[in-house]
């Protein structure tokens, strides 16, 4: 057992910004808006929000209870709620999932800190300069890995200072400047000359565009854009009191996610087309695409240099609930003082993430059936770890712990907002089938493509 009292959040709001910053982050900001263009624009999002309805929302409310009802991280959650059985492995399927996601996510946080500087520079104009400097960036060793060190140290000392003075003390900071920069650039998008291609693209759906990809797609982005199925929201759960409002609180969440998410790609797409580029670019959309669109914006130099601010700042409010995960877990179950465990584990995180840096130099030819080291990362913990973790932790709350059980702990300090039976089929039944099966065709698709 732990060696410290457990700490609880300061106040509710608190609560709600920590977790909101858990589930805005990269997911938002660089993942949402290039996973929309590749997938054809507002028939994604329309699936996508639906999805968050009836997945995220029940699945929110889920991990937030079980985590105040047992107080522990999300193995000792599962081992109090279902004792001597073996279920506490979905609890270390979430703290592998989350060690997983920071190992690769601190990589890209990394290119994002570089781009602050290279956005402070200039960005060259065109979008094969742009494309050259991404790819020189990527394949050289000192600059991505120092970087990826400099991210995990601010991530590992924010976990090391605790729940309220690192945490809450951090993104009560960190989540308004976020929303501030992020309205900012969204406002000099929309002014553009020609953005109103953009937004039609954002928001006028084309269903020919639909394939079953893009529901596996929807369903990963939920998953990890919310934090679902890697223990965050469970551990963050737990530091939450019991007079606190868990659907109400559940809602914000998502909420202010679901926002953020959407603004991004007001921010993105209304300049993409403003300037003629293309809006289904990848991964590359952010890193290589957006730089060329503001090497000719007016004012670029400016936009791009606070884009990429809050770009980091969305990272580093997800990467630290990653790392309280884990960290969550070897002091709960372990007995390891917290700021051991942050910096122990911040260095050995930081260790498995050097390989997705070498995919792209000296290990350029070590592809997988999933493209490059870090796209082999990325496919396992998004599209089959989360998931799976998901789904599972599902059919535990509607068949194990059980529905009233759910609610009754999710009722405890509501408001006007309850959850009533109406959970029950989407726990029992839609989610873990619905998401399996998704997870499946994804698997197979990936494999036989």
């Amino acid at each position: 057992m732990a060696n410290e009292p457990r700490e609880q959040w300061g106040t509710r709001l608190g609560f709600v910004l920590a977790a909101a910053g858990s589930a805005v982050g990269l997911g938002n900001i660089w993942r949402f808006p290039y996973v929309t263009g590749v997938e054809g624009g507002a028939a994604f999002l329309i699936i996508y929000i639906v999805c968050i309805v009836f997945i995220g929302y029940p699945m929110m409310v889920t991990e937030i209870s079980m985590g105040r009802n047992t107080l522990r991280n999300p193995v000792g959650a599962f081992k109090a709620l279902a004792p001597n059985t073996p279920w506490w492995l979905i609890g270390g399927l979430g703290v592998l999932t989350g060690f997983v996601i920071l190992s690769y996510y601190s990589v890209i946080a990394g290119w994002s800190l570089s781009y602050i500087f290279k956005a402070a520079a200039g960005f060259p104009e065109g979008i094969d300069a742009a494309d050259a400097m991404f790819g020189e960036h990527i394949t050289g060793l000192g600059g991505p890995i120092g970087y990826h060190f400099v991210f995990m140290v601010l991530t590992a000392g924010i976990i090391a200072a605790g729940v309220v003075k690192g945490i809450q003390r951090v993104v009560k900071i960190l989540m308004p400047l976020l929303a501030i920069l992020l309205l900012l650039v969204v406002f000099r998008a929309v002014t553009l000359p020609g953005a109103g291609e953009g937004l039609a693209f954002m928001f006028a759906p084309d269903f020919s565009a639909v394939t079953p990809q893009t529901f596996l797609a929807a369903i990963g982005q939920a998953f990890f854009t919310l934090s679902l199925g890697m223990g965050a929201i469970i551990t963050y759960g737990s530091y939450l009191s019991k007079k606190d409002e868990v659907p109400n609180s559940a809602v914000q969440i998502i909420g202010a996610d679901t926002a953020i998410a959407v603004l991004a790609g007001i921010a993105i797409f209304p300049a993409v087309f403003a300037l003629g580029f293309e809006p289904g670019a990848g991964p590359g959309l952010v890193f290589v695409t957006l730089p060329a669109v503001f090497a000719e914006m007016p004012a670029g130099t400016l936009f791009g240099f606070l884009f990429f601010v809050l770009l980091s700042i969305a990272a580093l409010t997800s990467a630290i609930s990653l790392l309280e995960v884990v960290v969550a877990y070897f002091v709960d179950e372990k007995g390891w003082p917290r700021k051991q465990a942050a910096l122990v584990l911040g260095a050995v995180i930081f260790v498995v993430g050097i390989p997705p840096i070498l995919g792209y130099s000296v290990w350029a030819e070590a592809g997988t059936f999933a493209g490059d080291l870090l796209d082999t990362y990325d496919f396992i913990a998004d599209s089959v770890m989360l998931p799976f973790g998901g789904a599972l932790t599902a059919f535990f709350a509607g068949h194990v712990w059980g529905i009233k059980n759910v609610s009754d702990e999710a009722n405890e300090g509501a408001g006007n907002l309850r959850i009533g039976n109406w959970i029950a089929p989407f726990l029992k039944y839609v989610i873990p089938a619905g998401v399996l099966i998704v997870m499946l065709f994804g698997i197979y698709g990936v494999v036989t493509g």
